[in-house]
């Protein structure tokens, strides 16, 4: 059974407050990397792709557009009611937690994209999430990882922030705390008082390359945007890994 009720996105990742906050989120640039992703990795029509942590399916939905077999999971019952809406013989959605195995040696491809890993409370869980995200791959198959880059969001990070979205005055707080990059959000709503909060690990990318080497993969390319630009430490905004199942 997994614990991921008691941690802070089992919550938040199921309000609908969440939703809300983030609805202005940037398709056009989702769009804009997929298409960069399966030119780069020459995706075929009959390869078998795997998201993880698909959120409400922007990435699976726009992938399935393009014409290839698709499979979601996201550990949010309310996401993945979301992205079932949008289902069809190619294309499903399952509520499951990434740390979990899925369909063992099934897919050619794995995407884990907008930095959806590192919430987890116990470091040993990143890994735990990529092994398993591996042992879904056969072999020869490809782990796509798309992460911030912790070095320039550490030295750029905006402390306050204030979003108004649906008559809804979000208060943001952002700080970096003992290897955490943390975002507060609190806000006030049909009198009531709600307070968020966000956790992710900046996980260096040579934190990266032992998951990656204990998880039997090998890293192949790194790219600093979804552009698929080379990655600069102190530059990039991503850090975009590209990796084969050995």
């Amino acid at each position: 059974m997994t614990k991921w009720g008691k941690e802070w996105f089992g919550d938040w990742f199921n309000s609908p407050y969440y939703h809300v906050l983030y609805k202005n989120r940037d398709d056009n640039e989702a769009q804009f990397f997929i298409n960069h992703l399966v030119k780069h990795l020459k995706v075929e029509k009959d390869d078998k792709l795997l998201d993880v942590a698909c959120g409400k399916g922007r990435h699976a939905i726009f992938l399935n557009s393009l014409g290839f077999e698709v499979d979601g999971i996201d550990l949010s019952e309310s996401n993945i009611s979301s992205a079932r809406v949008h289902e069809n013989e190619s294309l499903h959605f399952f509520e499951h937690d990434m740390r979990e195995p899925f369909r063992n040696a099934h897919y050619d491809f794995a995407f884990n994209l907008f930095t959806s890993i590192g919430y987890f409370e116990d470091e040993a869980d990143n890994q735990k999430a990529i092994s398993a995200i591996a042992a879904s791959l056969k072999n020869g198959g490809f782990f796509i990882l798309d992460f911030l880059n912790p070095y320039k969001v550490i030295n750029h990070l905006v402390d306050e922030e204030i979003k108004m979205i649906e008559g809804i005055e979000f208060h943001i707080n952002r700080s970096f705390q003992d290897t955490y990059i943390v975002k507060d959000i609190r806000f006030e709503d049909e009198g009531e008082t709600y307070h968020y909060q966000e956790k992710v690990k900046a996980i260096r990318r040579m934190d990266f390359l032992d998951y990656f080497r204990n998880a039997n993969l090998l890293l192949k390319d790194t790219f600093g945007s979804y552009g698929l630009e080379t990655y600069h430490p102190e530059q990039s905004d991503r850090m975009i890994f590209i990796t084969q199942k050995l």
